[in-house]
């Protein structure tokens, strides 16, 4: 099961304990919970998709704040030939990661594991 979820404006895939980095939460502390609210599509793994209009209803994605980090060092250089100008500036975003805890569809926690144990053994196929 998965879900496309939107978090301040950046869609992200996400499934049952994935590590993803964030646009920055401030009010987010670490070990923090957070519930995302906007989720766009949410798929069972087996073609069926329910997406939203513009969000699914009663969808919710829990997550757990790890940490707040600072992402690769990105260089600005300027300059102007022949006019000894020359400007070098740097600057680093600043993300959220967080850790997916669970999907919630409908209020009901959707995981691979309470899907499996749903269907009857009585109806999958036997090999000879």
């Amino acid at each position: 099961m998965y879900a496309i979820v939107d978090v301040k404006d950046k869609q992200f895939k996400v499934r049952e304990g994935d590590t993803l980095y964030v646009p920055f939460h401030s009010e987010a502390e670490a070990d923090q919970q957070l519930t995302l609210d906007r989720v766009l599509l949410v798929s069972d793994g087996d073609g069926d998709a329910t997406i939203g209009t513009p969000t699914v209803a009663d969808a919710t994605v829990t997550a757990r704040v790890l940490e707040h980090v600072k992402g690769d060092k990105v260089l600005v250089f300027k300059k102007k030939r022949r006019k000894r100008y020359r400007v070098k500036r740097g600057h680093r975003q600043q993300y959220t990661q967080i850790e997916i805890e669970s999907l919630n569809v409908n209020g009901e926690t959707g995981s691979a594991e309470s899907e499996a144990s749903d269907t009857d053994p009585a109806d999958e196929p036997v090999e000879a």
